[in-house]
């Protein structure tokens, strides 16, 4: 059956209930995942005013990623990912409803959010493999593509939706109605989760069991890196987070710093990103499947020079500008690449590379930032993100140059 036009993908995709479900009760989430963490971001700043602790928040949230998304990832091949994610976001809930309670009463200092920061981190290492592989259960093969694409712009809606309600909240009263609000959308995404029905226990490989956890984790960081493309594709993801992503988490101090603001600032720049990813994930989920290599390439150049843009300027509106493209260039390269990964892995490791894909994506943002919030407490917030950016670039001309050869990995002439 041909493909249909424009929306009317999107509009067949949804019609899959297990995947509108998902996506209705994740949506709610994300928008409070977004507020706990312009909440969190604003929080540290009052406490420290420090870059530094900017970035170490930041990498307290993200480095258990790193450290257990290979584990992550074999429990996704060996078990039902959905009953992991169920788990998962219990654990989440427990932090958010925390950090309500500490901050409404008075008593929270930065050792304290951090600490609970790295607990989420924790179970958000456990959860990342699961949800990306979550979603080959969810959907049949021809409708991927554009389900990866809905579920960014959800994402990115709830980067514009979040930080906009963030500012309000933390304005009106205080970040611990953030923390409130976002223990609350956990409640509404377990609601949604349980109502799902998997025919299978998600793909789990019934033979992955019988090796050792050791072993699992190196065939698949083996097969990911001797994929001809897989390989350079996270090769080039892991430029990119480390070197020009980590703007996100320097927000905070760009704000108040280089455009003198408060959290309506913050709130601004924030939304802006999710603005133009949003633009950007509708127009990939209505263009479809074919050549995504080359949308990969240039997208990441194009948000190399956004990022040199925003890291220029003082200028608030253009600023603002930059950071809508970064958004739409970020997300252009970043659905074209999760999906080329999910087409042509082989299932029977799906899950194990998948978590190199997460804990390049969310661990490497940040180490990027912890790295250039030390830089920025000698050189300013403006100069490591502009080297940062150089760099990407040196790397972004090596993968350029072999993009024949990753395009015939990834993509068969019958998908073309």
């Amino acid at each position: 059956m041909a493909d249909p036009p424009g929306f009317g993908r999107i509009v067949r995709t949804l019609q899959h209930r297990n995947f509108r479900v998902y996506v209705t009760g994740n949506a709610i989430s994300l928008v409070g995942n977004w507020m706990q963490r312009i909440a969190v971001g604003w929080l540290t700043w009052q406490l420290t005013e420090s870059g530094f602790w900017l970035g170490l928040v930041s990498c307290a949230e993200f480095l258990p990623a790193v450290l257990l998304g290979p584990f992550g990832g074999v429990l996704a091949d060996r078990f039902d990912r959905l009953r992991i994610i169920k788990w998962a976001q219990c654990a989440a809930l427990c932090q958010a409803v925390a950090l309500f309670a500490l901050t409404a009463l008075g008593v929270i200092t930065v050792e304290l959010l951090t600490a609970l920061v790295l607990f989420n981190g924790v179970a958000l290492g456990f959860y990342q493999p699961s949800r990306l592989a979550l979603i080959f259960s969810l959907l049949p093969r021809q409708d991927l593509s554009t389900g990866i694409a809905i579920n960014s712009i959800v994402f990115n809606l709830a980067r514009f939706l979040g930080p906009a309600l963030a500012g309000l909240i933390i304005v009106g009263s205080g970040v611990a109605g953030a923390f409130a609000a976002n223990a609350i959308s956990y409640l509404v995404f377990l609601v949604a989760l349980s109502r799902i029905r998997l025919a299978k226990p998600s793909e789990a490989s019934r033979d992955a069991a019988r090796s050792s956890v050791a072993k699992q984790i190196g065939e698949g960081i083996s097969y990911a890196f001797r994929h001809r493309g897989i390989g350079p594709l996270l090769l080039l993801l892991l430029a990119a987070s480390l070197g020009v992503r980590p703007f996100i988490d320097l927000l905070p101090g760009f704000a108040a710093e280089v455009f003198a603001g408060g959290a309506e600032t913050l709130a601004l720049l924030s939304s802006s990103i999710g603005i133009g990813a949003i633009v950007s994930g509708a127009l990939i989920a209505r263009r479809g499947g074919g050549g995504l290599t080359r949308v990969v390439l240039i997208s990441t150049l194009l948000l190399i020079l956004a990022v040199v843009a925003f890291a220029a300027t003082d200028i608030l509106w253009f600023g603002t500008l930059s950071m809508a493209f970064a958004g739409t260039f970020m997300v252009a390269s970043g659905v074209s690449m999760q999906t080329l990964m999910q087409m042509s892995v082989d299932s029977a490791v799906r899950g194990r590379v998948l978590s190199l894909y997460s804990i390049v994506f969310i661990g490497g943002p940040a180490a990027g930032a912890l790295i250039m919030g030390a830089l920025s407490e000698v050189f300013g917030l403006r100069a490591p993100l502009l080297g940062g950016a150089a760099l990407v670039f040196l790397v972004w001309l090596a993968i350029w140059r072999r993009r024949a050869s990753i395009a015939a990995a990834m993509e068969p002439p019958s998908e073309s």
